[in-house]
Parts: structure tokens; sequence; C-alpha cells
């Protein structure tokens, strides 16, 4: 008899019958606040009738146009609604299937354009799971732990995470840009280097924020030595950060962005966006894939852009995120237990820490499993694994974010 495979350790004891937005139903009829979205994915909630209806439809008429082969409708309509929410500039796709497939194809691009073969990511950051980008992830050692030799070519600068250094973010933003100089002089010439990758806000690396003098300093760097800035909004695209775009917040611009997760409500869906002077330096051949830019999840994608603009889900996600935030503030000020807590929008992270600041993993993993016993499921990240995360679908609602920190705040109280 067949199983999965023993290292797909549950973050949750739930077994799901069926989802209907902010919630989760399992197989015994007990509904669950799903705060995880899939870690992210189902931005419209689960099952929203426009994006099902969308889907049953094109199930109806083509499943699969393979599209090296021949082209289909929803990917050229997809094409076109993007280019109406796609940062300025930044005029063509290409899609893929996974965050990891995106990054790649941004590796290959930002590598062949320029002729450079470096890149530069920075610790803490979270780039997927297949070896180049395994190699390009610093937000834990479990990504590429036991596949060495990794990728060449990639380089690790740090990212001004202040509560993790005991600093301020100005200090910490200093520190982090003059170790990238220092890198630039002592290991990473800045004329062999192809790119910077960089999330808005670190995912599994804690829920850390940038901040727009850091962003503006890598901008810099990158226009001073022909450096491409990668925006990897695989996480934080499509409204999650209470803009459309993450970056939007720090003012910066980037040359490719990166988009996955949230673009099609669960339908799995991924892709890169550049000018098209810069994606046409690309190599014959370098960019395709058998799945890529499925007709079945096109749909989706295209009815889950129509959700997020028809119910103005990227402000909601700013209203919310904001109470969100201020709510978890709160219940941090009376625990002893939780030493920071930061976030952007609907991204909101509690890092539990001993009384004498170190991480505390096994107080953030029982809080984490108390939520899910008490109907609130959460997850964890950070490099310890000590930061309990919040990430709710963006059609959550004031009520519903209540009823979230009513259970955390109890929770937290209780693992105390």
């Amino acid at each position: 008899m067949a199983q999965l495979s023993p290292l797909l350790k549950q973050a949750t004891p739930v077994v799901v019958d069926h989802g209907e937005g902010v919630y989760l139903y399992d197989t015994d009829g007990k509904r669950h606040l799903d705060f995880t979205a899939g870690i992210g994915v189902t931005s419209t909630g689960h099952c929203h009738p426009h994006v099902v209806s969308a889907a049953r439809e094109q199930v109806g008429k083509l499943i699969h146009g393979q599209y090296t082969t021949v082209m289909h409708k929803p990917m050229l309509e997809l094409t076109e609604k993007l280019g109406g929410v796609l940062p300025e500039g930044l005029d063509s796709l290409f899609y893929s299937n996974s965050g990891s497939e995106a990054v790649e194809a941004a590796l290959r691009l930002s590598r062949q354009a320029t002729k450079r073969p470096n890149v530069i990511v920075f610790q803490g950051g979270f780039h997927g799971r297949t070896v180049a980008a395994a190699t390009m992830t610093t937000s834990g050692t479990r990504f590429s732990a036991g596949i060495s030799p990794l990728m060449s070519g990639v380089h690790v600068a740090p990212f001004p995470y202040a509560f993790h250094y005991g600093w301020d973010e100005e200090t910490a933003t200093k520190f982090a840009l003059r170790e990238l100089d220092y890198l630039f002089a002592t290991v990473c010439a800045p004329n062999e280097t192809a790119a910077f990758f960089i999330e808005p806000v670190l995912g599994e690396g804690g829920y850390v924020p940038a901040n727009p003098a850091f962003l503006a300093g890598l901008r810099e760097r990158a226009d001073k030595h022909g450096i491409l800035l990668v925006m990897d909004e695989i996480q934080t695209g499509f409204g999650r950060t209470g803009r459309f775009w993450g970056h939007e917040h720090f003012g910066v611009r980037p040359d490719i962005v990166l988009i996955a997760k949230g673009l099609a409500s669960g339908f799995p869906i991924s892709g890169i966006a550049a000018s098209e002077e810069l994606m046409a330096k690309a190599l014959p051949g370098s960019q395709g894939g058998t799945y890529g830019g499925n007709a079945v999840a096109c749909a989706a994608a295209i009815a889950t852009l129509e959700v997020i603009q028809q119910e103005g889900l990227v402000a909601n996600a700013a209203e919310r995120g904001r109470q969100l935030l201020e709510g978890a503030r709160v219940i941090a000020d009376k625990s002893p237990s939780i030493g920071d807590v930061r976030g952007l929008g609907l991204l909101v992270g509690s890092e539990f820490t001993t009384p004498d600041g170190e991480p505390d993993t096994a107080k953030a993993q029982a809080a984490q499993k108390a939520a899910s016993s008490s109907g609130l499921l959460l997850l964890t990240c950070g490099a310890y694994m000590n930061v309990v995360r919040m990430v709710p679908p963006l059609i959550v609602d004031t009520e519903q974010i209540d009823e979230a920190l009513r259970i955390w705040g109890d929770v937290v109280a209780g693992v105390e």
C-alpha cells in the first residue's frame, strides 16, 4: 500500500473535507479559521465562486494547450490583464508553474542578459527548493542540506533584520549596505555580478520587511554597476502587503519581478516579468516548459485578478493588516515570550524569545499547535522556526481578524 513520504510533516493535524472563504472544514465537520492561506496562495479565499466558475468553464473548453506549440485565449487575456498591474516598463512575461521555476528563469535571464556569472542574495531569503533556488536560499539549512555541491556563483549579503542584530533599523541598514560594498571589494566584483535577488519582506526568513533606505541603496548600486534588481514578489505580490506589489511600499524600480502563489487562488502558475528589451536578451530555447501557462490556471488567474480589483482586496489587506498587526502587538506587550511583532499588510509575524533574548523555538511551536487545536491554523518560520506567522486570505474581514486575535491572545497567555 502506497503512502506519502515520511518527510512530509504536517504543520497541523487537520484533514480537510472542504474550504469556503477564510475557513477550512475537516472530515469531522469542525471549522478552522485558516490564517495560512496555503502559505499565501489562496488570496481570494477557498473556492471563491468567481474563481470556481471560471475554472469550471475552462475545464469544459481546454485543459491543456502547450504554449510553445499552440496559443490559447486564457493566456493571452491574462497577459493583457497583468499588463495593467505590472510595474511600469515590465511589459514582457514568461509563465511557469512554481516559484522555484520562476526564480530559475530569472537567474537564467540575468546571467544571459548581462553575461556575468554571479548573483547576490540576502541573508534570510527564501527562493525555492530546486538546486539553483535552494543555493540562493538562506532562510534555513534544511532547504539545501545534503545536496552539495550547490550551484556556484551565489554570494550572500546581510539583510537589515534589526531585531536579530539588536539594533535600530537605521543602524542595521547602514551595516547591511556597508557589508554589501565589502562583499564587492573582497569576494564578488561588481562587474561580474549579474543581479541582486531580494524579497521585499523576508518570507520563510521570519516576515521581516525591508525598508526604503536599504532598497534605495540596492537600486543605486545596481544602476552604478549595471546589475539587475530582481524582486521576488512570490509571497508579497497581488495585494498581500496592502499594495499590489510589496516593493511599492519602498519606492524602488525593479528590473525583473517574480510572481506565483496568490496569482491564481490555488491553481499552479508562476512567471517572471521584465521589459521586452531585457527579455529578448535571453538565449533561444532558454524559456519553455510542458505545463507553463496552463489554460485552467490562466482562467483562474484572470478571475482572481478580477476579484481582487472588484472587491477592493488590496485596500482590505492594508486595513485588515493594520488591525492584525496592532492586535498582535497588544498581545505581545502582555507577553514576555514575544520579543518582536512585525509585518506588512496581511503578513504578520510574532517572534518568540527566551528571557535572555535567544530564539525560543519550543514556545513558538507550542503556541502554533495550541492555536491549531483552538481552531486557528497558523505556521512557523524563521531560521530557528521561532516566528509564528499569520497570512490570512485577502478577503478576511474585521470580525474574523478579531476572532483570530482572541484565540491567539488566549494561546499566548496559555503557553507562558
